[in-house]
């Protein structure tokens, strides 16, 4: 029989519960989605990188991250024109990711982040942050991975900048080449950048644009990628993933002792 791992929260029995609330790990929510990405990576991207540095990052940290069952599936509207994109809309999001936030804390745990794999899920997971913080006693943020480690990433970085590493791109093509690279076909990878060129509006995970704007996918991309994918490796995902994982455990460890000052009616 495998033994258990202590840092999946669904693992443990309600009584069990009681002693892990004592302890008060940080309680992180993996969130990805299932969308097209380009014609050499499937359609579990999102969900297969955020949900391996997750699991490698609680399995670092030894008891101090809790982790919970992924939530799969995320906004995808302007992705409908490719098949099988799953798109939840965003108020239903927004509730379902709010309502699992403000159970945790209902339970006692006092730290939660939001680890998102999407880009579009990021603003519905700001305002669910911020609602956990406001509705309840728990302290909550939300972070998308490549955040977590720019600069390892700007280094191995060989795509144009900006709109190289934006979707099914050199970075997350990269990772998943290290993690999995049975199942990337990489005599199907294209590079396509079609966003209308800009000096105010782009897409690229490591630079936002001034002005956010996002349109219907196949407006502007035929194959599902904005970037350059041709320029993944397997050596630049294992730096990457190394560095993020790194960055997480770090942020973990921070925030289970992020000081919170009492709030006070200034009336």
């Amino acid at each position: 029989m495998a033994e258990r791992r202590k840092y999946y929260y669904q693992d443990y029995t309600w009584q069990e519960m009681r002693e892990v609330v004592k302890q008060q790990p940080v309680v992180v929510l993996p969130i990805g989605s299932v969308e097209d990405h380009g014609r050499h990576l499937p359609l579990d991207v999102d969900n297969f990188l955020i949900g391996s540095i997750c699991e490698e990052a609680a399995r670092r940290l030894d008891g101090q991250m809790l982790l919970l069952p992924p939530v799969p599936y995320g906004f995808e509207e302007h992705h409908m024109d490719f098949p099988g994109t799953i798109d939840i809309a965003m108020e239903h999001l927004l509730h379902f990711v709010l309502d699992i936030t403000r159970s945790v804390a209902h339970h006692g745990f006092a730290r939660i982040l939001l680890a998102d794999g999407h880009g579009s899920n990021m603003p519905i997971l700001d305002l669910v942050a911020r609602r956990t913080v406001l509705e309840t006693k728990a302290l909550c943020g939300a972070f998308i991975w490549p955040s977590l480690a720019r600069d390892a990433i700007e280094r191995v970085r060989e795509s144009e900048r900006p709109g190289g590493m934006a979707h099914a791109c050199e970075l997350e093509t990269s990772l998943y080449l290290y993690l999995d690279p049975a199942r990337v076909q990489m005599d199907k990878a294209d590079k396509e950048i079609g966003m209308p060129p800009s000096r105010f509006v782009w897409m690229d995970l490591m630079s936002a644009s001034p002005v956010l704007l996002m349109d219907q996918w196949s407006r502007f991309s035929k194959s599902g990628v904005v970037g350059d994918p041709t320029l993944a490796t397997r050596e630049k995902g294992e730096i990457i993933f190394e560095a993020v994982v790194a960055a997480l455990v770090d942020l973990v460890r921070e925030f289970k002792t992020y000081d919170r000052a009492p709030s006070q009616d200034m009336h």
